[in-house]
């Protein structure tokens, strides 16, 4: 049996992706489409090649689907948009199923050709799956937070291995964080897809101990927003009534920021941000908001499911910042935004059989299997590990581009930039080598021994770089190119060999005496998704001022011309 998952148009109109599981719930491949057509977060585009990379790397066709599940109710949002579910394939996913083959016909495993199975799955529901059944946990709470689903913006579950899970409570879509979120970003002039830079900005606020105003009162299994929610359907809203809900409380949560800053927006560009109160305090003032909800939400939903076991999925479960609140144990999957409705709705038609770890995100495109282009005139040698620490230790920056790609919005090292951040100034070279702002932070990435000297121990959150931890004094004085204006950091802890090159390096600075601590960011140029394939790595790495190359088991470096141009 073979279900793909997918977040699709037109109700996944961004971060669109696909997920391949067979009839074990065994993640086969999971790819984002802005990682295959590199367009960032894939705007109103199908995931048509991200599921064509999923039918790839199991050998199979689209005529072998059993079933495609979407991680959206679509009929309720667009109810007459679509005649049939073949109209729906074409439009939502964009490949041949074989099913106009003629009678008689059958596909290269000798199957006849028809329409999978078309399973619409709640959006929470799907965000709530993709957490769960991703986590080494056999029950637990799922906390479900976002801008909204078809109905709700937060949702508690439960969720118990060979159980069906149990929506315990929600709340509507105009009760949203998100959208309380996103008008915060916006005021601040970022895409409601930028809030990470919201959050960055809002450690300031933190770190000068601002006061903000009480914008949200959590009662005893309740909270109320200072936005209150509009009157609306709980059941058969459209994607238009909904479109017109968001417009309108987000525009009254800006006014709401707009008040307390005492303007309409910023008064200083993007990349002085940190210069103007008002711009840090509304960043805070969001940040605080999201907090102070979500901290009271996960202890109601550790008291529904009657263990302490938590896991979050949707978007705010992004909020590094908010995650590293929360007391353990915790759980984020890799793809907690809404990439993961894909993964989600696939394990909600087949979930898969209990496992004792937590879920690799290691399931892209394979950088071997393809050969890189563009590589005339980089000087090539192969990847000795002493030679790259020692490029490392002499303060050079580099890209490591290695295995199968990371899913979710995190680089872990493999498709990561990386240097050694015994400096607040790698900190500003780096920015400016992927064209940031110089406020933005960075994390750090070691080993499990040593990243207990260094930070917070947060046991699953480090997995994915999905939590921010209070560094230490040590990791303060080792590692300052890693922590945050707020005192912290979001770190990484890689465990074996899973990532090989960027843990080697980290065992070589130990056996060295240096501390074993790398800054870790994702590689990729301003605007630009994640590196996918080789040739993108080439790509990117000629066009960015990085010093060096790990492209498989191969080190490149540049010649003195290919230097000039990309610091041009």
């Amino acid at each position: 049996m073979w279900i793909l998952g997918i977040n699709a148009p037109p109700t996944g109109w961004h971060d669109s992706a696909a997920c391949l599981v067979d009839g074990d719930g065994t993640v086969v491949a999971f790819c984002e489409e802005e990682r295959r057509n590199r367009h960032r977060h894939s705007l109103y585009r199908k995931p048509a090649r991200a599921a064509q990379f999923c039918l790839d790397q199991a050998g199979i066709t689209a005529a072998d689907l059993d079933v495609v599940a979407v991680g959206w109710d679509t009929r309720q949002l667009y109810p007459d948009r679509f005649a049939d579910d073949a109209e729906f394939l074409a439009y939502a996913v964009g490949l041949d199923f074989g099913a106009t083959r003629p009678t008689g016909a059958t596909g290269a495993t000798g199957r006849r050709g028809r329409l999978p199975e078309v399973v619409r799955v709640p959006h929470h529901a799907a965000h709530a799956a993709s957490a769960f059944y991703a986590s080494p946990f056999p029950k637990a709470g799922v906390l479900v937070v976002d801008g909204h689903g078809e109905n709700e913006s937060t949702s508690i579950w439960t969720f118990e291995d060979g159980a069906p899970p149990r929506l315990e409570r929600d709340w509507p879509r105009t009760a949203s964080l998100g959208y309380a979120y996103d008008a915060a970003s916006t005021w601040l002039g970022f895409s409601f897809l930028n809030a990470g830079k919201t959050m960055g900005l809002a450690a300031y606020g933190r770190a000068r101990g601002l006061a903000t105003q009480p914008l949200v009162e959590t009662v005893t299994d309740d909270f109320r927003l200072a936005v209150p929610p509009r009157a609306e359907s709980r059941t058969t809203a459209t994607a238009e009534e909904i479109k017109h809900h968001y417009e309108t409380t987000v525009a009254a949560w800006r006014e709401r920021y707009s008040a307390i800053a005492g303007a309409e927006g910023p008064s200083a560009p993007e990349g002085r941000l940190t210069e103007d109160p008002n711009a840090v305090l509304v960043a805070y003032t969001a940040q605080r908001i999201v907090e102070e909800t979500v901290t009271h939400l996960a202890a109601l939903t550790r008291k529904s499911a009657g263990v302490d076991a938590l896991c979050l999925a949707g978007g705010v479960a992004l909020n590094c910042s908010t995650n590293g609140t929360l007391p353990g144990p915790l759980y984020v999957p890799p793809v907690p935004h809404d990439a993961g409705a894909a993964l989600g709705a696939a394990w909600t038609v087949r979930p898969p059989r209990r496992h004792p770890e937590a879920l690799t995100p290691y399931l892209g495109t394979d950088l071997a299997e393809s050969p890189p282009t563009g590589t005339d005139g980089l000087v090539r040698a192969e990847l000795d590990i002493d030679r790259l620490t020692a490029l490392l230790l002499d303060g050079q920056v580099g890209a490591v581009a290695q295995g199968r790609a990371e899913v979710g919005p995190r680089a872990l090292c493999h498709r990561s930039i990386i240097a050694i951040p015994d400096t607040a100034a790698v900190n500003t070279r780096v920015n400016t080598i992927k064209d940031r702002e110089q406020w933005r932070p960075f994390a750090g990435v070691t080993r499990p021994g040593y990243g207990a000297r260094l930070w917070e121990q947060q046991e699953h959150l480090s997995r994915y770089m999905l939590g921010a931890a209070r560094a230490t004094e040590l990791g303060r004085r080792v590692a300052p190119g890693v922590v945050h204006v707020d005192g912290t950091t979001r770190p990484q802890v890689l465990h074996g060999d899973e990532a090989p090159a960027v843990g080697a390096v980290l065992d070589a600075l130990e056996r060295q005496g240096v501390p074993p601590v790398l800054l870790n960011t994702s590689f990729n140029g301003k605007g630009e998704p994640i590196v996918d394939t080789a040739r993108d790595a080439v790509a990117a790495f000629r066009a960015m001022d990085l010093d060096f190359l790990v492209l498989g088991d191969e080190l490149y470096r540049k010649s003195p011309n290919d230097r000039k141009r990309a610091a041009s």
